[in-house]
């Protein structure tokens, strides 16, 4: 005897059988239908600052606290009508609801391991929450470096053998050659050229130009006085402009240098330092290079559209690579390596108010 299904009660059945297969306990069906599958949040604070509320409210009681790097499946996202200045999403999570600003949302995705690497090396892309790295010394042996996570970028200079015995790619920092560390290959990905080549080549420099509004905390790219760029951003902190403060300068400024992977912060940060330490930060669209500020990917924090920066522009990561291949200079060949780790010019411009 057969019987008519809904596509619900379908998909109701095979969540159950999933449960059954040993994956983690999801709230009940009335919420299941928002979820994003696979969905990790990294948790990108140490400082009590991302707990797990009773209701998707800051005044709600308290479940627990979480800790900095912890891994919590999202099941959907909630918003609500949120306090003037905060951020109105949440997660829901097992046990409750989590706050967004300080919860990176990552996934798992391994690669296959290269069996060579060109010779000027090749940019790879963090395709886990996280993964480890270790440095390696004559005296020392093998000692544990930076914490690399999702979507930041690094150069892979080489193949070598890990601590494990088996091959592990090679890390060198643009910062120095003697700042290598190794991390396992099937995290990473490495970045196929065509996705960071020049786009809208055929729009004169003249008719491009950002402009950000730190009033708003917004960034808008504009060709021939249309908008066709409009993303949140996170500006800088604090009342001093960079670079004796932390506020993102105004003014009419061009874009001067791009990298596609920049170490910012504590180069040789010590584990209680790792917070202040930003290696692999992808994307980086520099607008004043002797202060460091700049238009660039984020993964430490998840609060766009309100100040939380040293002085920098953050941005998602999709629409810091949209402005990297948008705006100019763009790169010549070599660029493309790891032999070339800039490109320098009077590019785009860029209006701050």
């Amino acid at each position: 005897m057969t019987s008519n299904i809904s596509r619900r009660d379908f998909l109701k059945l095979g969540l159950l059988s999933l449960l059954g297969a040993g994956f983690s306990p999801r709230p009940q069906a009335r919420d299941i239908w928002a979820t994003y599958p696979g969905i990790i949040g990294r948790i990108t604070t140490d400082e009590n600052m991302a707990p797990i509320r009773v209701k998707p409210s800051l005044d709600s009681e308290i479940v627990r606290e979480t800790t900095f790097d912890e891994l919590i499946h999202l099941y959907y996202e909630v918003r609500v009508e949120a306090e003037e200045g905060r951020n109105n999403l949440w997660y829901r999570v097992w046990g409750g609801y989590l706050h967004c600003p300080y919860v990176q949302r990552t996934r798992y995705q391994y690669n296959k391991p290269l069996s060579r690497i060109p010779e000027c090396g090749k940019l790879a892309e963090v395709t886990v929450p996280y993964t480890q790295t270790y440095s390696y010394g004559v005296y020392r042996g093998w000692q544990k470096s930076y914490r690399l996570y999702y979507e930041s970028h690094h150069w892979i200079t080489g193949i070598e053998t890990g601590p494990d015995g088996k091959p592990w790619y090679k890390i060198t920092s643009e910062l120095s050659d003697t700042l290598v560390y190794y991390v396992r290959p099937e995290h990473l990905r490495p970045i196929p050229e065509v996705e960071y080549i020049p786009t809208a080549i055929h729009v004169p420099d003249h008719e491009k130009r950002i402009e950000i509004s730190l009033a708003d905390q917004t960034l808008t790219a504009f060709e021939y006085g249309e908008p066709v760029l409009h993303a949140p951003m996170s500006s800088g902190l604090g009342v001093k402009e960079v670079p004796k403060g932390m506020r993102t300068p105004t003014g009419q400024f061009s874009v001067t240098t791009k990298m596609p992977s920049k170490h910012m912060g504590i180069i040789n940060a010590t584990e209680d330092q790792i917070s202040d330490s930003y290696p692999g930060v992808p994307w980086v669209t520099f607008f004043i290079y002797d202060s460091g500020v700049a238009i660039h990917g984020t993964y430490w924090h998840n609060n766009f559209g309100y100040p939380m920066s040293h002085g920098c522009i953050n941005m998602r990561n999709q629409d810091a690579k949209w402005l990297y291949r948008w705006t100019t200079p763009p790169y010549d060949p070599p660029y493309r390596n790891h032999c070339s780790w800039d490109v320098r010019g009077n590019g785009t411009r860029i209006i701050v108010r």
